[in-house]
């Protein structure tokens, strides 16, 4: 199912039983925490780990030696997990996460995206600032270079922008440029946008986007792997790059140098079987060069949105919501009741398609709402006008 629940209350996780005393969670919750955030641990090696001890508590019950016969694990691995068998970070993190409002989810947890559980390395924890939606698995990212033009900019963010209005979340890293343009086009375009962070979330880089990043937090959510504090650093950003295109259906690159971090995102994309999706620019301009390259080893060329729903609308056809009912169009997932009871009340196919007042009847609102709420589905592309006081579904 496409539109599953990313996320639960944290109530539903074994985080809340620890938080509210339950000293049957406390100890296990503790420990995953613990050896999700141990230096170099990613989601091979914490997979490789559970397989050979069973449990977080095995593998820091093991010894040192124990330890190096597991494929990967050196002996500065091995010292940093025996390290943090003894050290309070786990608790001091878990505190801090509940008296900063940030959700802790861990690989395995019901509540933990889906469509990175598919992806070769996911991360074994992810710290959660705001919230997610079922409708955020439906998400496209949208990212590009730091140093962009104003054109870039522009184009970023009216394909953010259409992309909500089409029903899609957007998905980038926060960073300047490109990403921000991004961002800030899901917001002011009224949709939801996610930004996945190479630093911890109480911690935001660059700083100046601190204010962005409450916009997003209102809007959806921003979330990292990395501890909440912790300091942005060079190897971070590839790796915060493969859950940007593990979060999403395709990947929307607008303006990259050859050398730049757009591209390994779109390399990842490639390698976890989403879209590739860029679009072209100046062919003198240097940030054109990466798009070019794209297009040229088979990247889809975008234009407008459209060329991003054409490529991607075949994997939405029956998706089904939460509540079992099926659509065709995801943005059907992301209406309100009066916005849902209104375009139920327009006869699906047929090339005549449905009077006003027969709308009107058939919701029981008034004339004016449902004027009002036509505008807003034709906005969404879910519904055209025709002459005579008619509208037909898209």
């Amino acid at each position: 199912m496409l539109a599953e629940t990313l996320m639960h209350d944290t109530e539903h996780t074994e985080g809340s039983a620890a938080a509210a005393g339950d000293s049957s969670a406390i100890a296990p919750f503790r420990d995953r925490v613990r050896l999700a955030c141990v230096p170099g641990i990613g989601g091979r090696l914490h997979r490789m780990l559970l397989a050979a001890y069973g449990s977080p508590a095995g593998v820091f019950a093991a010894s040192k030696a124990d330890l190096r016969t597991v494929a990967g694990i050196g002996p500065k691995l091995a010292d940093s997990i025996r390290e943090a068998a003894a050290s309070a970070f786990a608790d001091e993190t878990i505190a801090l996460c509940k008296r900063a409002q940030v959700t802790i989810i861990l690989h395995g947890d019901a509540n933990y995206p889906r469509l990175l559980t598919t992806i070769p390395d996911p991360p074994p924890i992810l710290f959660v600032r705001g919230s997610f939606q079922s409708a955020d698995a439906l998400a496209v990212a949208v990212v590009g270079s730091r140093h962009s033009t104003p054109y870039g900019l522009r184009i970023a963010e009216r394909l953010a922008g259409d992309l909500v209005r089409s029903g899609y979340t957007v998905v980038s890293g926060l960073a300047r440029g490109i990403d921000a343009a991004a961002h800030a086009g899901a917001i002011a375009a009224g949709g939801r946008t996610l930004a996945v962070l190479g630093s911890g979330v109480l911690n935001i880089y660059p700083p100046e986007h601190d204010r962005l990043a409450e916009e997003v937090i209102a809007h959806g959510a921003v979330f990292s792997e990395t501890p909440p504090l912790a300091s942005p650093h060079a190897g971070a950003f590839p790796q915060r790059n493969r859950i940007v295109s593990g979060l999403s259906l395709g990947t929307v690159v607008v303006q990259a140098a050859n050398r730049s971090g757009a591209l390994i995102t779109a390399r990842l994309a490639s390698e976890q079987g989403r879209e590739v999706f860029a679009v072209p620019g100046p062919v003198d301009c240097r940030l054109s060069q990466g798009c070019h390259s794209l297009i040229r080893d088979g990247a889809k060329l975008v234009a407008t949105v459209d060329d991003i729903l054409e490529e991607l609308g075949p994997l939405f056809e029956k998706a089904t919501t939460s509540t079992g009912r099926e659509v065709s169009n995801p943005v059907e997932l992301q209406l309100d009741d009066l916005e849902r009871t209104v375009l139920e009340a327009v006869t699906a196919g047929g090339a005549a398609g449905t009077d006003i007042d027969a709308v009107v009847e058939g919701s029981n609102l008034a004339a004016s709402q449902v004027l009002a709420t036509i505008g807003v589905l034709e906005m969404r592309r879910l519904l055209r006008r025709l002459p005579g006081s008619r509208v037909q579904r898209v």
